[in-house]
């Protein structure tokens, strides 16, 4: 057990008041995990809790949250509280301190957060049979669970992401209220929503969470691109394994695999893998980014399905790339995250082409940034289809072959030498100074001076 908060209970038990760990990490120690983080529920106030912890920040202090740095971790105290209405959808306009937990308690989302935890004595106090929904599989939320959904909609999302997490189902009630909510979830700043989105689709049950998003008629709210993949016919020669919808659940599955055996990737070479360890160079798999590339690949389907002499998609990923672009627009993703998911839209058919390529557009193509997301992609997309992975183990073999400086050679002219060759600047010197650098990725020169005669020979003055 955590130390620390093992610490701060007993600290304040000293001090004469109750404490307990609370939520997730109560639940994960009745299920039998680790937890990640420790929670704690008191009936000190936050004034009294400053008194005892003076270097206390007091970032949620208005509603009885405060946060206790302990060495380099940080602890979640809250006061036991009742709570009023939510008027925003997300905070309790009024909140009432007590010193009962039963009534903190009940005032909590879901009854398998609802555990309170002695770490003192090893003892779980449990006003409303979190335990035994544990023991059932079962999501259920404490209380109505239209009032629930109602002070919050982002639980609505919550509730489907802890199903699709721990494989537990939705019990009748809370299933049944969130079909009859979906639509406020719109009501929800596009940013949680966002997170939440981002935390089911990378700890390894995307699948199985876009399955539930769907069944509830959260989909169709928060991703009604996704949804459009139902019912869309595939040619077998490429897609055995159906529509376009399956074929993206079967790539989600294959990617949440991976997230299951524990592994990390190195940035540049998806293929060796090792423990997650936090060491530098590695990054946990899959990123957001990747994950959401998953996702959107296909996205341009359906607007551009035709059927001639077989069913056909012409220009689909460039359609998904705008549309993949508005969608992140939408959720609010960072302008970086915005420009690798569209590029993974984008690029994902080029992989077939890789073969025909010119040396220099290979050479590019390889050297980009982000390339082991293009390259994992490509995978999973050839694994949730016809399994053929010719074209992803030839850009393996290309980039064990090409050296750092093959692919990223240093230039060899730049605009001031155009000038000094008598070349009038503008719109041109991007057109020369790429073709130089073509003929540098394909090995037809080598040196300045090979360079300068290059130019001299392929453009007038």
């Amino acid at each position: 057990m955590d130390h620390a908060a093992v610490e701060i209970v007993k600290r304040l038990r000293q001090a004469g008041y109750l404490a307990y760990w609370v939520g997730g990490c109560v639940r994960d120690l009745v299920m039998g995990h680790t937890p990640t983080d420790y929670d704690i529920a008191t009936s000190a106030t936050p004034d009294a809790l400053i008194q005892l912890f003076p270097r206390s920040l007091t970032v949620g202090a208005q509603f009885g949250v405060v946060i206790i740095p302990q060495g380099d971790h940080f602890y979640e105290v809250a006061t036991f509280r009742s709570e009023g209405t939510y008027s925003d959808g997300r905070r309790p306009d009024r909140v009432t301190y007590t010193t009962d937990p039963r009534q903190d308690v009940e005032r909590r989302d879901f009854t398998i957060n609802g555990l309170l935890y002695d770490p003192l004595e090893g003892t779980v106090l449990d006003y409303v049979d979190g335990q035994s929904d544990i023991q059932s599989r079962l999501i259920r939320t404490i209380g109505s669970p239209e009032r629930r959904f109602r002070e919050d909609k982002l639980r609505l999302v919550r509730a489907v992401r802890f199903s699709a997490r721990f494989d537990f189902r939705l019990e009748n009630f809370t299933r049944e209220a969130i079909h009859q909510l979906a639509e406020t979830v719109n009501q929800v700043s596009r940013e949680r929503v966002r997170d939440e989105l981002i935390k089911l689709l990378t700890q390894g049950y995307a699948a199985r969470g876009i399955s539930l998003m769907d069944s509830c008629g959260l989909l169709r709210i928060i991703l009604p691109e996704v949804t459009d993949l139902h019912g869309v016919a595939q040619p077998p020669e490429f897609h055995p394994e159906g529509d376009v919808w399956t074929h993206t659940l079967l790539m989600l599955e294959i990617m949440d695999q991976r997230v299951r055996e524990g592994k990390a990737i190195p940035i540049g070479d998806l293929e060796q893998t090792q423990p997650v360890a936090g060491s530098a160079g590695w990054r946990r798999y899959p990123s957001p980014t990747l994950a959401l590339g998953v996702l959107l690949h296909d996205i341009g389907k359906p607007p551009t399905f035709e059927r001639s002499d077989r069913i056909r998609f012409n220009n689909h990923p460039e359609v998904g790339a705008r549309m993949a672009a508005s969608l992140c627009e939408r959720l609010r993703f960072t302008t970086k995250q915005s420009l690798r998911i569209t590029e993974l839209v984008r690029d994902h058919l080029k992989f077939k082409d890789l073969p025909q390529m010119r040396a220099s557009t290979l050479k590019r193509f390889l050297r980009q940034e982000g390339f082991e997301e293009h390259l994992e992609l490509h995978r999973l997309d050839c694994l949730g289809s016809h399994r053929r992975l010719e074209a992803w183990q030839f850009a393996k073999e290309k980039m064990a072959e090409f050296s750092p400086e093959e692919i990223r050679p240093k230039s060899l002219l730049s605009g001031e030498d155009l000038i000094r060759l008598g070349y009038v600047p503008g719109p041109v010197f991007k057109k020369i100074l790429k073709s130089v650098e073509d003929a540098l990725l394909e090995n037809r020169i080598r040196t300045p001076k090979e360079a300068e005669e290059f130019v001299l020979s392929h453009y007038q003055q």
